[in-house]
């Protein structure tokens, strides 16, 4: 199992498009992957269903907790985490 904490900086945070890249990153691995809203203390939700990632209200600022387990968790990670990092290539990130 791998997990990261990541703080939002992209200006709307998981909502829209960006919740629905993050969902397609999370779609390409064959791990179970969770995310949740360590800010609102939200349970973790499939990181692979739009509908569920909305539900966290993961804003700008907001940290969130990925968490993968399964063949390519190290991947999935990564991926996810640089998605994040990148601010989902808005913002001129």
């Amino acid at each position: 199992m791998r997990q990261v904490t990541l703080t939002l900086t992209n200006a709307v945070g998981l909502h829209a498009r960006p919740a629905a890249v993050f969902v397609q990153t999370a779609a390409r691995f064959r791990s179970n992957i969770t995310v949740r809203n360590l800010t609102r203390g939200t349970p973790p939700v499939n990181a692979k269903a739009i509908l569920a990632v909305l539900t966290l209200g993961a804003e700008h600022g907001h940290e969130i907790e990925i968490v993968a387990e399964g063949p390519d968790e190290e991947e999935a990670i990564a991926a996810l985490q640089a998605l994040v990092e990148s601010r989902f290539g808005e913002d001129g990130g």
